[in-house]
Formats: structure tokens, C-alpha cells, sequence
């Protein structure tokens, strides 16, 4: 019975016998170690789903799993008046210095071309592919990056990534449905009076 000869509680700081406990260890410099990892595939509590697809491989010009990565939905419900805030503000911090404030491609990082960076950001609204891009393929080139755009999955977790999808979701949805300025005097053939 180890666990009555050796207490854990009581000898916190004491070197662990491996060989009594597990067979999981690494040996190093003569010493043993417990080097126990979780199941793969394992789940912290409280956190999502870790994304099914791997990276592609770089130069792989077939991209097969950037492309099925357009099946992927969204798991997270749509954003409470919080979470759009929260969403919001990593959005700045972590995309609005390349992709603009107004998601436009205008960040400080490019300005038009006079910024450090020439290359342009994607403009996340007027873009018609980027508008068009299911949630599961945005989160993929946020996850592992694409083109000049690195991986922001050290920054963000997977749950801050998947809030800014739906960020920038909500946001092409409004000006998808923002009415065009409509002239009216050019509409009617007639010219409006100016007022006295």
C-alpha cells in the first residue's frame, strides 16, 4: 500500500516514486519525471471544442482542409449585448490594426498605402469572397493565418476566435442591409427647389 507509506498530502515537495504510481514518466539526467498528458482529443472544462481540421500543409495547393473547412458552423449562439462588446473589443485589438475600425482594410498598419505595411489587408466588408466566407473557413484563417496574416491562435482562445467571427458576421449583415442613399431628384427626372 504506497499510498499509506507515502503520503502526498503530507510530503508535498518530496520527490515522487513514478514507478508506485504510474508508468507514464521521462527519464532525464538520471532522474525520473511524471510526464502524464491528457487523453488526446480531451476538453478542459468550460472551453470548446478543439477545431477538427489540422493545418494544411504549407505550399499545399489543393488546401483540403481550408476548403472543408467550410462545413465547420459556428458553435457559440449568437452574441448577447456583452459578448458583441467583448467580441468588439478584441476585434480592435487583435484585427483592427491591419483590417480597420470600420473593418475596411484602412488599419493603421496600411493606411492606404502609407503605413509600414503595403500589402492591403482584406477589406472584411466589401470584399465579395470575404462577405461570402462561411464562419468555419474565417475561423480556419484566424486559427492557423493565411496569406500575410499570421495565426492568432496563441492570442485569442478558441472561444474569443469563434465571438469575433460572429463580430464580423454581424457586421457584413448590417451593411449588407443598409439601403443604398437614394437621389431623389434624379429618380423622378424633376429637380429638387433649394429651400429659402
Amino acid at each position: 500500500m504506497p499510498d499509506m507509506f507515502y503520503s502526498r498530502a503530507y510530503e508535498t515537495y518530496a520527490a515522487l516514486d513514478s514507478s508506485k504510481f504510474t508508468n507514464d514518466t521521462l527519464q532525464a539526467g538520471g532522474k525520473i519525471y511524471y510526464d502524464r498528458m491528457p487523453v488526446a482529443g480531451t476538453v478542459a472544462r468550460g472551453e470548446l471544442a478543439v477545431f477538427p481540421l489540422a493545418m494544411d500543409k504549407l505550399g499545399d495547393t489543393a488546401a483540403a482542409n481550408y476548403n472543408a473547412s467550410k462545413n465547420v458552423p459556428n458553435p457559440l449562439p449568437p452574441l448577447t449585448a456583452v459578448d458583441y462588446l467583448e467580441a468588439a473589443r478584441l476585434y480592435l485589438v487583435n484585427c483592427g490594426i491591419c483590417h480597420g475600425e470600420k473593418l475596411d482594410g484602412q488599419g493603421p498598419l496600411y493606411k492606404g498605402g502609407d503605413g509600414p505595411f503595403k500589402a492591403a489587408p482584406k477589406n472584411l466588408i466589401g470584399d465579395p469572397i470575404v462577405s461570402k466566407m462561411p464562419d468555419g473557413q474565417m475561423f480556419y484563417s484566424i486559427t492557423y493565418g493565411k496569406g500575410q496574416m499570421g495565426s492568432y491562435a496563441s492570442q485569442l482562445s478558441t472561444r474569443q476566435r469563434w465571438m469575433i467571427v460572429h463580430y464580423i458576421k454581424e457586421k457584413q449583415s448590417i451593411a449588407n442591409t443598409k439601403p443604398a442613399a437614394v437621389d431623389s431628384s434624379a429618380s423622378t427626372g424633376t429637380a429638387t427647389a433649394a429651400p429659402k
